[in-house]
C-alpha cells in the first residue's frame, strides 16, 4: 500500500474527501516526523513506536580498493512493532511467545557454601 492507497482507505472507511483524508495523513506524518527529528518517541500502543536512533561513527572497508576508511557518525529514525502488531502479522509466534511466558521458570541454584579450611 502506497501514500495514495492510504488516503483512498481512510477516506473511503470515514466517510470523508480525498483532500481531507489527504491532510490528516500529512499532518500525522509530520507529527511523527517532527517529534522523532526533536528526539522525542512516538509511541502507538499496539502498533508500535519512532524514536532516533544514533549510529557511531566507524571504520569500513572500501570493497573495490580495500583501503579503510572512516564513516561518520549518523542520526537515524527507527520503528519498533509493538505486541499487537507482531501478533497481526505472525500469530503463531505470539502464541509461542505467549506459551513461553506462561511456563514456570526452574529456580535458580541455591549459592554454592564456602568451604572451611
Amino acid at each position: 500500500m502506497n501514500k495514495t492507497e492510504l488516503i483512498e482507505h481512510l477516506a473511503g472507511k470515514h466517510e470523508l474527501t480525498k483532500a481531507e483524508a489527504g491532510r490528516i495523513v500529512e499532518t500525522l506524518l509530520d507529527a511523527v516526523v517532527t517529534t522523532v527529528k526533536k528526539g522525542g518517541v512516538v509511541s502507538i500502543p499496539g502498533f508500535g513506536s519512532f524514536k532516533q536512533h544514533a549510529r557511531a561513527a566507524r571504520t569500513g572497508v572500501n570493497p573495490s580498493t580495500g583501503e579503510k576508511i572512516k564513516i561518520a557518525a549518523a542520526k537515524l529514525p527507527k520503528f519498533t512493532a509493538g505486541a499487537g502488531f507482531k501478533a497481526a502479522v505472525d500469530p503463531k509466534a505470539a502464541a509461542r511467545k505467549a506459551e513461553k511466558a506462561a511456563k514456570p521458570t526452574k529456580a535458580a541454584k541455591p549459592a554454592a557454601k564456602a568451604k572451611k579450611k
